[in-house]
Protein backbone atom coordinates (compact mmCIF):
# COMPACT_ATOMS: atom_id res chain seq x y z
CA UNK A 1 0.00 0.00 0.00
CA UNK A 2 1.60 3.53 -1.13
CA UNK A 3 1.43 6.17 1.05
CA UNK A 4 -0.90 7.96 -0.95
CA UNK A 5 -3.39 5.55 -0.60
CA UNK A 6 -2.72 4.89 2.94
CA UNK A 7 -3.90 8.31 3.61
CA UNK A 8 -7.31 8.28 1.82
CA UNK A 9 -8.06 5.34 4.00
CA UNK A 10 -7.01 7.24 6.94
CA UNK A 11 -9.22 10.34 6.11
CA UNK A 12 -12.04 8.01 5.21
CA UNK A 13 -12.17 6.57 8.86
CA UNK A 14 -11.59 10.20 10.58
CA UNK A 15 -15.09 11.07 8.40
CA UNK A 16 -16.92 8.12 9.26
CA UNK A 17 -15.67 8.96 12.97
CA UNK A 18 -16.70 12.59 12.82
CA UNK A 19 -20.06 12.09 11.81
CA UNK A 20 -20.23 10.17 15.43
CA UNK A 21 -20.22 13.53 17.43
CA UNK A 22 -23.47 14.94 18.23
CA UNK A 23 -24.37 18.56 19.65
CA UNK A 24 -23.35 19.49 22.95
CA UNK A 25 -20.59 16.59 23.14
CA UNK A 26 -17.23 16.63 25.10
CA UNK A 27 -15.20 15.00 22.47
CA UNK A 28 -11.62 13.65 23.51
CA UNK A 29 -9.05 14.45 20.71
CA UNK A 30 -6.31 12.12 19.95
CA UNK A 31 -2.92 12.53 18.74
CA UNK A 32 -1.05 11.43 15.81
CA UNK A 33 -1.47 11.27 11.86
CA UNK A 34 -5.22 10.05 11.64
CA UNK A 35 -6.06 11.37 14.95
CA UNK A 36 -5.14 14.91 13.23
CA UNK A 37 -7.14 13.92 10.23
CA UNK A 38 -10.30 13.24 12.82
CA UNK A 39 -9.53 17.33 14.19
CA UNK A 40 -9.65 18.34 10.69
CA UNK A 41 -13.00 16.70 9.82
CA UNK A 42 -14.29 17.17 13.19
CA UNK A 43 -14.01 21.46 12.24
CA UNK A 44 -15.99 20.77 9.09
CA UNK A 45 -18.81 19.57 10.80
CA UNK A 46 -18.69 22.57 13.58
CA UNK A 47 -18.67 24.46 10.62
CA UNK A 48 -21.79 22.97 8.45
CA UNK A 49 -23.82 21.98 11.38
CA UNK A 50 -23.14 24.60 13.89
CA UNK A 51 -22.69 21.65 16.30
CA UNK A 52 -21.76 23.26 20.03
CA UNK A 53 -19.14 20.73 21.60
CA UNK A 54 -15.75 20.96 23.57
CA UNK A 55 -12.41 18.92 22.48
CA UNK A 56 -9.98 17.64 25.47
CA UNK A 57 -7.10 17.22 23.71
CA UNK A 58 -4.69 14.38 24.23
CA UNK A 59 -1.29 16.10 23.58
CA UNK A 60 0.12 19.58 22.97
CA UNK A 61 0.30 19.32 18.76
CA UNK A 62 -3.35 18.02 19.06
CA UNK A 63 -4.21 20.93 21.01
CA UNK A 64 -2.03 23.65 18.70
CA UNK A 65 -4.22 21.98 15.43
CA UNK A 66 -7.78 22.73 17.22
CA UNK A 67 -6.93 26.06 18.12
CA UNK A 68 -6.06 26.88 15.06
CA UNK A 69 -8.97 24.94 13.31
CA UNK A 70 -11.59 26.78 16.07
CA UNK A 71 -12.47 24.23 17.79
CA UNK A 72 -13.45 25.16 21.59
CA UNK A 73 -11.62 23.11 24.04
CA UNK A 74 -12.91 22.13 27.49
CA UNK A 75 -10.61 20.96 30.51
CA UNK A 76 -10.87 18.14 33.29
CA UNK A 77 -11.32 20.90 35.87
CA UNK A 78 -14.55 21.98 33.85
CA UNK A 79 -16.31 18.43 32.25
CA UNK A 80 -14.37 15.06 34.58
CA UNK A 81 -16.40 12.62 31.86
CA UNK A 82 -15.58 12.64 28.14
CA UNK A 83 -18.92 11.21 25.45
CA UNK A 84 -16.80 10.22 22.57
CA UNK A 85 -12.62 9.94 22.40
CA UNK A 86 -11.66 9.43 18.84
CA UNK A 87 -7.87 7.92 18.37
CA UNK A 88 -5.69 6.53 16.39
CA UNK A 89 -3.43 3.05 17.02
CA UNK A 90 -0.46 1.31 16.06
CA UNK A 91 -2.04 -1.71 16.21
CA UNK A 92 -5.37 -2.99 16.44
CA UNK A 93 -6.31 -6.39 17.53
CA UNK A 94 -9.09 -8.64 15.77
CA UNK A 95 -12.11 -8.94 17.53
CA UNK A 96 -11.24 -7.87 20.75
CA UNK A 97 -10.22 -4.44 19.76
CA UNK A 98 -7.23 -4.24 22.27
CA UNK A 99 -4.47 -1.47 20.99
CA UNK A 100 -0.96 -0.79 21.18
CA UNK A 101 -0.90 2.64 21.07
CA UNK A 102 2.18 5.14 21.88
CA UNK A 103 3.94 5.39 19.22
CA UNK A 104 3.43 9.15 18.64
CA UNK A 105 4.38 9.62 21.99
CA UNK A 106 1.22 10.56 23.71
CA UNK A 107 0.32 7.10 25.58
CA UNK A 108 -0.47 8.93 28.81
CA UNK A 109 -2.83 11.29 28.44
CA UNK A 110 -4.73 9.17 25.73
CA UNK A 111 -5.14 6.33 28.62
CA UNK A 112 -6.43 9.47 30.69
CA UNK A 113 -8.83 10.72 27.99
CA UNK A 114 -9.68 6.81 26.73
CA UNK A 115 -10.47 5.91 30.79
CA UNK A 116 -12.45 8.79 31.27
CA UNK A 117 -14.97 8.49 28.16
CA UNK A 118 -17.89 7.25 28.02
CA UNK A 119 -17.15 5.86 24.15
CA UNK A 120 -13.82 5.59 22.79
CA UNK A 121 -13.60 4.82 18.71
CA UNK A 122 -10.36 3.94 17.26
CA UNK A 123 -9.83 4.73 13.77
CA UNK A 124 -7.30 3.52 11.47
CA UNK A 125 -6.16 2.04 8.02
CA UNK A 126 -6.73 -1.62 6.99
CA UNK A 127 -2.45 -2.34 7.44
CA UNK A 128 -3.10 -1.84 11.54
CA UNK A 129 -5.45 -4.94 11.70
CA UNK A 130 -3.49 -7.60 13.40
CA UNK A 131 -4.60 -11.33 14.84
CA UNK A 132 -2.03 -10.40 17.47
CA UNK A 133 -0.33 -7.26 19.63
CA UNK A 134 2.95 -7.20 19.07
CA UNK A 135 3.18 -8.66 15.54
CA UNK A 136 4.32 -5.25 13.81
CA UNK A 137 5.20 -2.59 16.46
CA UNK A 138 6.43 -2.36 20.27
CA UNK A 139 4.70 -1.70 23.08
CA UNK A 140 5.69 2.40 24.32
CA UNK A 141 6.54 2.37 27.91
CA UNK A 142 6.67 5.93 29.78
CA UNK A 143 8.94 6.13 32.03
CA UNK A 144 10.63 8.79 34.78
CA UNK A 145 14.24 9.99 33.58
CA UNK A 146 15.18 9.13 37.12
CA UNK A 147 16.81 5.44 37.10
CA UNK A 148 15.47 5.13 33.64
CA UNK A 149 18.54 2.26 33.39
CA UNK A 150 17.12 0.50 35.81
CA UNK A 151 13.68 0.50 34.93
CA UNK A 152 14.88 -0.85 31.44
CA UNK A 153 16.74 -3.88 33.42
CA UNK A 154 13.78 -4.35 35.29
CA UNK A 155 11.78 -4.68 31.57
CA UNK A 156 14.69 -6.63 29.95
CA UNK A 157 13.84 -9.48 32.63
CA UNK A 158 10.39 -9.78 31.49
CA UNK A 159 10.96 -10.36 27.67
CA UNK A 160 10.72 -6.27 26.92
CA UNK A 161 13.94 -6.04 24.61
CA UNK A 162 13.77 -2.27 25.47
CA UNK A 163 15.40 0.11 23.89
CA UNK A 164 15.23 4.15 24.81
CA UNK A 165 13.36 6.29 22.19
CA UNK A 166 15.56 9.14 20.84
CA UNK A 167 14.24 12.19 18.60
CA UNK A 168 15.16 13.32 15.51
CA UNK A 169 17.72 15.96 17.23
CA UNK A 170 19.57 12.10 18.43
CA UNK A 171 18.81 13.15 22.14
CA UNK A 172 15.87 10.76 24.07
CA UNK A 173 12.27 11.63 23.36
CA UNK A 174 10.37 13.61 26.10
CA UNK A 175 6.64 13.71 26.56
CA UNK A 176 4.46 16.09 27.22
CA UNK A 177 5.00 15.56 30.65
CA UNK A 178 9.16 15.39 30.61
CA UNK A 179 9.21 11.32 30.55
CA UNK A 180 11.38 9.10 28.57
CA UNK A 181 9.66 6.56 26.07
CA UNK A 182 11.62 3.01 26.43
CA UNK A 183 9.77 0.91 23.46
CA UNK A 184 9.53 -3.03 24.09
CA UNK A 185 9.74 -5.56 21.90
CA UNK A 186 7.75 -7.95 23.07
CA UNK A 187 6.98 -9.73 19.36
CA UNK A 188 3.79 -11.27 19.30
CA UNK A 189 1.94 -10.86 22.33
CA UNK A 190 -0.26 -14.02 23.64
CA UNK A 191 -1.70 -12.84 26.91
CA UNK A 192 -1.25 -9.33 26.72
CA UNK A 193 -3.39 -8.93 30.20
CA UNK A 194 -0.32 -10.59 32.24
CA UNK A 195 2.06 -8.62 30.28
CA UNK A 196 -0.09 -5.37 30.93
CA UNK A 197 0.21 -6.33 35.05
CA UNK A 198 3.65 -6.99 34.74
CA UNK A 199 4.37 -3.89 33.29
CA UNK A 200 1.56 -2.05 35.57
CA UNK A 201 4.10 -3.40 38.88
CA UNK A 202 7.74 -2.50 37.63
CA UNK A 203 8.33 1.03 39.42
CA UNK A 204 9.96 3.43 37.46
CA UNK A 205 7.03 2.81 34.58
CA UNK A 206 4.28 5.68 34.27
CA UNK A 207 2.29 3.97 31.53
CA UNK A 208 2.48 1.87 29.00
CA UNK A 209 0.55 1.37 25.57
CA UNK A 210 -1.05 -1.57 25.87
CA UNK A 211 -4.89 -0.28 25.65
CA UNK A 212 -7.17 -3.11 26.59
CA UNK A 213 -11.01 -2.82 27.69
CA UNK A 214 -10.87 1.07 26.22
CA UNK A 215 -12.22 0.58 22.69
CA UNK A 216 -15.63 -0.33 21.76
CA UNK A 217 -15.15 -0.17 18.15
CA UNK A 218 -12.59 0.49 15.36
CA UNK A 219 -13.28 2.10 12.00
CA UNK A 220 -11.04 0.95 10.28
CA UNK A 221 -10.89 2.05 6.38
CA UNK A 222 -9.83 -0.02 3.44
CA UNK A 223 -9.84 -1.15 -0.07
CA UNK A 224 -13.19 -3.05 0.94
CA UNK A 225 -14.06 0.10 2.48
CA UNK A 226 -14.56 1.63 5.68
CA UNK A 227 -15.85 -1.54 8.42
CA UNK A 228 -16.60 -1.31 11.81
CA UNK A 229 -15.16 -4.00 14.28
CA UNK A 230 -16.82 -3.95 17.57
CA UNK A 231 -15.25 -5.09 20.73
CA UNK A 232 -16.40 -9.47 21.16
CA UNK A 233 -18.09 -9.58 24.81
CA UNK A 234 -16.66 -13.48 24.84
Amino acid sequence: MDVAEQNRFKKAAAEAAAALVQDGMIVGLGTGSTAALFVEALSLRLAADRLRIKGIPTSRNTEDLARSLGIPLGSFAEDAQIDLAVDGADEIERGTVCLIKGHGGALLREKIVAAASRRMVVIADETKLVDRLGSLVAVPVEVVQFGWQATAGRLAKIGGNPSLRFGKDGVPYLTDGGNFIIDCAFGPIGDPKEVAHRLDHIVGVIEHGLFLGYASEAIVAGRDGVKTFRRSEN
